[in-house]
């Protein structure tokens, strides 16, 4: 999960609190024991690049499923070539319906490195202190990873029959340090493995206020296309005594200020129209008045400008383009030869990178720039929608655990491993049920942390949820 992403996910969940909730004094059941020595162990293998091994975590988590009885053939730990450290896991609870397509479960395993000096706790020991767990992956994304494993082997000891397939995935490389993705490799090499209709992924969860008070639960549905464009101009340069008008420096500053000062239109899909509908409600107001006249005219300028005071509601709404890197000139006592430039874009769900193009063309006007795509060329799909067979299950376990809480749907505005699977077809959801601190829980920073309550929760949530959609048809 990107530190963008967490900042965006900070800033979304602004609504009113509506029931409380502290550290965890209540003794651990049985089962929660259990899955506290499952969680412990995998949060102490240290899967940080470049000194980690993923292929340790698939292992240990491997050996929990067949020593639950989980049938060999349906368990699989597995590494490339040249990458034997970054290896993963999948496995199966075999469905008793042939035509119901399967789900998958998804989560990484590989964390942000994380320095035992910089730390007031040993990152890579699962300490519980105060009511929370402390250690590097405690949230993201190992608190899923275990959750999902644990569900796993409970449903086989419930002697729980499916009707769909239940897929699992752990992978490695989400957090883009390790060179290796094993999402991307399954799909490209083993496709049948993670073959399903739908997945659940990390992506959304419960957010806390500084009290404590639970204030919403997000489900994520799409997630904005990371693609950069390089900008370049040159000149013939010259002397520097003999400045001419034409300079390549002077023309990319012109045309970076035009990107500045475009702004890409508004689009809507499932999760940004359920986020704005329910946030019109809550927060009210002018903004809440200019959501409503959005959602009514996605042209309405005067309302776009007021919700788009907010840098995260603006992102939601639209593509958006940055000017992220610069390099030019090749002497200090010479006119510049070339200037270049990198402008991110973080593409709405479906829009294609070509037309993205199309726009900087169009809004930077200016022939003696060129304009071309950088690095990997990222496939854009629409958002999955969120249907009634999607929400359904979530909203009848939310309900009873959390009544009074509303379901925000949402859209992540950053990246997960989810964009590979929605750009081989398999719609994919961010769901966890775990609620989160205000201050971001330490993810990706000093002294990760979740609330010993949150965690088991969230794995209670997931557990029903998953049932849930394992049952229907």
């Amino acid at each position: 999960m990107s530190v963008m992403r967490m900042m965006r996910l900070l800033s979304l969940w602004a609504v009113v609190a509506v029931l409380p909730t502290g550290a965890n004094a209540d003794p651990a059941r049985p089962d929660q024991t259990a899955f506290r020595a499952l969680y412990k162990e995998l949060v102490e293998t240290n899967t940080a690049y470049p000194n980690g091994d993923c292929t340790l975590a698939a292992r240990r988590m491997a050996a929990r499923l067949t020593q639950a009885g989980f049938p060999a053939d349906d368990v699989w730990v597995f590494t490339a070539p040249d990458h034997p450290k970054e290896g993963g896991l999948t496995a199966v609870l075999r469905g008793s319906d042939p035509a119901a397509k399967a789900m998958l479960l998804l989560a990484h395993i590989d964390v942000v490195e994380a320095k035992r000096e910089d730390w007031a706790r040993d990152p890579f020991t699962l300490i519980e202190e105060n009511g929370y767990f402390y250690g590097r992956g405690t949230v993201d994304d190992k608190a899923m990873a275990a959750v999902f494993v644990d569900s796993l082997i409970r449903y086989r000891q419930e002697g729980f029959k499916p009707k769909r397939d239940i897929k699992l995935a752990l992978t490695c490389g989400e957090e883009g340090a390790w060179p290796f993705n094993g999402v991307r490799w399954l799909i490209q090499n083993h496709r049948a493995r993670v073959e399903a209709a739908f997945a659940l992924n990390e992506g959304a969860g419960g957010r806390l206020d500084d009290k404590g008070n639970r204030i919403s639960m997000g489900i994520q549905a799409g997630e904005k296309v990371y693609q950069d464009f390089s900008l370049e101009t040159t000149h013939a340069g010259g002397h520097s005594s003999r400045p001419v008008p034409e300079n390549a420096i002077y023309t990319l500053s012109a045309a970076l200020g035009r990107v500045s000062a475009y702004s890409f239109p508004v689009q809507m899909n499932d999760a940004t129209r359920g986020y704005f509908t329910r946030m019109a409600e809550v927060t009210g107001g002018d903004t809440g008045a200019a959501m409503k006249a959005l959602l009514a005219d996605p042209t309405d300028a005067r309302a776009d400008a007021i919700v788009s005071r907010d840098p995260s509601w603006r992102s939601m709404l639209r593509t958006t383009c940055v000017a992220t890197m610069i390099e030019g000139g090749h002497a200090r006592n010479a006119l510049p030869q070339r200037a270049r430039a990198n402008v991110n874009c973080r593409m709405f769900p479906g829009t294609a990178a070509d037309d993205v193009r199309q726009q900087l063309i169009r809004a930077i006007d200016d022939p003696k720039v060129s304009i071309s795509a950088a690095g990997r060329q990222n496939a854009t799909v629409p958002a999955p929608p969120l249907s009634r067979e999607i929400l359904g299950p979530v909203e009848a376990v939310a309900g009873k655990m959390w009544p009074g809480v509303p379901l925000v749907p949402t859209m992540a505005t950053g990246a997960t491993d989810g964009r590979f699977l929605l750009a081989a077809g398999i719609a994919t959801y961010g769901l966890s049920g775990m609620f989160g601190d205000p201050d971001g829980n330490g993810v990706h920073g000093l002294n990760e942390r979740i609330r010993v309550r949150s965690l088991y929760e969230g794995r209670d949530f997931l557990h029903e949820v998953v049932k849930l959609y394992a049952q229907q048809p």
